[in-house]
């Protein structure tokens, strides 16, 4: 199995778990509230942030644009895209305080405008959102750039999938399981698709979850994800259509904290007797070196 380097951290299955606190649009258009969601990942111990970047008259319709959406930026969608929008001063601060605080940031790019917009930052990987999946110019430019890729798989067929490995290659590449549905219900998460995906591909796999809860995201890192990615938010109740699926405070600290419990656990799969089990096993076993008599069928 290969492992992909993003930025001084290996990934792969030997590797601890490499944790990505999605802020994406959590910011809510607050450069103040984006810093807050780059401390909160860096106490919990996350390796990395991670936002989205659009170009929105790319992206979207004129008419999608057009339509009717009270936010706090206006009346319309376009409003609201807009002015959910980090620019170039918001990306360079971002950026600087990243490294201040040292922890790694990349983005979701959804256009090539976007790709070569984030690329200046010489960010350690970039990820393709599972609504680009299909989109294969914005594959073949983002594979240009050189960096490792994280493509994530929600609504995708396996064919599809298939096709987007195939014109990627699998050279730094991270297939990400999701399910695209905010908030997922935990019925529809199919963990079991991680350790398929990793023998269909031969790459690392990791998962990026949309549900509420804690424990599924650690079942994942058990079942071979090398990646896990959540939203973060400071409050679920927040206005912004992904707070909702995100994790608050608490809820990432807990998520990191059980993920490297549960790797220290796995340990190396050997059966052997521990040093600590000795002494019980001199005071409770009766006889060390017996073999238990077998009982007539």
């Amino acid at each position: 199995m290969q492992e992909v380097k993003i930025g001084s951290t290996l990934v792969g299955e030997s590797h601890p778990c490499y944790i990505i606190a999605e802020i994406g649009i959590n910011h809510n258009g607050d450069i103040d509230l984006a810093k807050k969601l780059i401390d909160v990942a860096q106490a919990a111990g996350c390796n990395a942030v991670k936002f989205q970047k659009r170009t929105i008259d790319v992206v979207y319709t004129a008419e999608e644009l057009a339509k009717p959406r009270e936010n706090p930026f206006g009346s319309t969608n376009g409003d609201l895209k807009r002015g959910l929008e980090f620019g170039l001063a918001e990306y360079q601060d971002i950026d600087r305080y990243c490294k201040e605080r040292g922890i790694q940031w990349f983005a979701s790019c959804w256009d090539e405008a976007s790709v070569d917009f984030i690329a200046q930052f010489d960010v350690p990987c970039f990820k393709i959102a599972s609504a680009s999946l299909t989109d294969d110019n914005l594959l073949r430019h983002t594979r240009a750039v050189g960096r490792p890729i994280l493509l994530a798989t929600g609504m995708s067929t396996l064919e599809q999938i298939d096709h987007a490995v195939e014109l990627l290659g699998k050279r730094g590449l991270i297939v990400m399981h999701a399910m695209s549905t905010y908030p997922a219900h935990y019925g529809e998460l199919n963990l079991r698709v991680i350790p398929a995906l990793r023998q269909r591909y031969g790459v690392p796999v990791g998962y990026s979850g949309h549900e509420t809860g804690i424990p599924s995201s650690v079942a994942a890192a058990c079942l071979g994800a090398c990646v896990v990615e959540r939203h973060i938010t400071l409050d679920r109740s927040m206005w912004g259509s992904d707070h909702a699926a995100s994790l608050e405070p608490n809820g990432i600290t807990r998520l990191v904290r059980d993920i490297r419990l549960v790797e220290s656990a796995m340990g190396n799969g050997v059966k052997r007797v521990i040093e600590r089990e000795k002494p019980i096993l001199k005071k409770l076993r009766r006889n060390g070196n017996a073999t238990p008599a077998l009982t007539p069928a």
